[in-house]
């Protein structure tokens, strides 16, 4: 028997595809799926807080420190996303929210930033280890993306588009399906990160992971001082 027929497309709503084969249909699944997992990786890839911090976890404290704060991160946008499918997301876009947020996302980012530039001059090499847990790491990651206003805005504005029309042409199960897969991508950059800044920790000298450190430390401080000027145009405004 032929393989191509009037087929139901099994990954859209509504739509009926004639003269679909079976190879067809699979190549259109698989290049969905990579798109989706290529769209994780180019959003997690812009240097932001989250990346800076796992920077300078993954140089003082090793690859698990670095990944676990991009896993907080990830738990974050994985809350906003749930908001953002059920449509609960546009609270946290009034002005009395994102002030709130503004101000303490400021305040966590002028502390981490400052948290790491105290720490920069006890960084001795490959032996030296903080009494830090692994649930400050986590916990760590996951107050910065969440209590980011640019993070809900970044993912209302991307994700929201991105589910409007992927929403339109697909079945539930599939924009679940798909959502997943730039989840996938999200962790294979947060896994890449802190493999960089655990190898940073081994090859390079103590005053070259000094001096990432200390970009790292400013970097976050500039996010948070960022953070604070929107506050205080919010609170003016």
């Amino acid at each position: 028997m032929s393989n191509t027929f009037l087929l139901y497309k099994p990954y859209s709503k509504n739509r009926i595809i004639e003269g679909c084969t079976y190879n067809q249909e699979w190549v259109i699944e698989i290049n969905t799926l990579l798109s989706f997992l290529l769209l994780g990786l180019s959003l997690s890839a812009p240097i932001g807080p989250i990346n800076a911090a796992m920077l300078d976890r993954g140089i003082k404290r090793g690859f698990l420190h670095a990944w676990l704060v991009g896993m907080g991160g990830m738990l974050a946008d994985v809350i906003l996303i749930i908001l953002i499918y059920f449509g609960l997301v546009h609270f946290l876009t009034t002005p009395f929210m994102k002030t709130f947020l503004w101000l303490f996302g400021c305040f966590i980012l002028l502390y981490s930033g400052t948290e790491s530039l105290i720490g920069d001059g006890k960084i001795k090499g490959e032996g030296y280890r903080t009494a830090e847990t692994l649930a400050k790491s986590f916990f760590s990651g996951f107050i910065m993306a969440v209590t980011s206003p640019l993070s809900i805005l970044f993912w209302l504005g991307i994700y929201g588009s991105v589910l409007a029309e992927t929403i339109a042409i697909f079945d539930r199960n599939h924009v679940l399906l798909y959502t997943g897969m730039m989840f996938v991508g999200i962790l294979m950059w947060d896994i890449a990160m802190a493999s960089l800044a655990s190898t940073f920790r081994r090859f390079l000298t103590p005053r070259s992971l000094s001096a990432i450190s200390i970009v790292s430390g400013l970097s976050l401080i500039g996010f948070g001082m960022h953070f604070g000027i929107k506050a205080f145009h919010a609170l003016l405004g």
